[in-house]
């Protein structure tokens, strides 16, 4: 699909990866639609953009509902991007007891059942879509993480969520295939994101020497630069696209 003029919706799209794929994909022409939860970042870079922001928990299906719809008004809605997530670092068995199966549950709902719910609305409105020459009526990208592969001590719960999302990719794309909706997942290694930014800066070298090549932290624009190319290509479907220069994580 070619972004002039499209509707494209982006959840976590008011920082990190989130944030640079809603500003390349509204410099190629979309009209774009941010939902997170941080109302400040979010709005100031939806103005920038020419875009506009809508306040999402992507945990409550109203909300994402929502967002879809306001998205949706513009037109249609021919993109999602989702890029909500949380991160959580918890021993199933530490210092202190257990692993909190409160924490563990929470991180679930964010990253997989809220991105399961964010795909559910948008393919509704995507098959009310127009095709387009190649058939296509949308195109959805979610985010995993190379912790689906390669979980570490401590990720249990992330692996777990990740790894969630990574399954959804090719029942969803044959299931939506009947209506011209693509869908596609992006598995990120070590990013330079906020997570990252509060380490110390030894810490984030130390880290992005461990990447193969190149050996450094990806940048949000790589993910960004990832995300146009699969809305453009139209034989990307049902796929996982590891992003991680080649980075296979040790245990811990």
């Amino acid at each position: 699909m070619q972004l002039q003029g499209l509707s494209v919706l982006v959840t976590g799209g008011a920082s990190g990866l989130g944030a640079a794929t809603a500003e390349r994909l509204a410099g190629a022409g979309a009209r774009v639609t941010i939902a997170d939860l941080n109302e400040a970042a979010g709005t100031e870079l939806a103005e920038r953009i020419g875009g506009q922001f809508v306040r999402t928990d992507v945990t409550d299906p109203a909300q994402c509902a929502a967002a879809v719809s306001a998205a949706a008004a513009q037109q249609g809605l021919h993109v999602l991007v989702c890029c909500a997530g949380i991160v959580l670092a918890e021993r199933m068995l530490g210092r202190e007891g257990v692993h909190d199966p409160a924490r563990f549950k929470r991180v679930i709902e964010v990253n997989l059942i809220g991105t399961f719910q964010m795909m559910l609305y948008a393919a509704q409105a995507m098959s009310q879509n127009q095709p387009n020459d190649e058939g296509e009526r949308g195109v959805i990208i979610n985010t995993a993480s190379i912790a689906a592969f390669d979980g570490q001590i401590g990720q249990v719960a992330y692996a777990a969520s990740k790894a969630g999302v990574v399954g959804m990719a090719l029942p969803a794309a044959r299931e939506l295939a009947r209506f011209g909706i693509r869908v596609m997942t992006i598995a990120p290694g070590i990013f330079d994101t906020a997570m990252m930014a509060s380490l110390p800066a030894a810490a984030r070298e130390s880290l992005g020497a461990q990447v193969p090549f190149p050996p450094r932290l990806g940048r949000p624009a790589e993910y960004a630069a990832l995300a146009q190319h699969i809305i453009e290509n139209p034989m990307l479907n049902g796929e996982v696209i590891r992003l991680d220069g080649a980075i296979r994580m040790a245990p811990k």
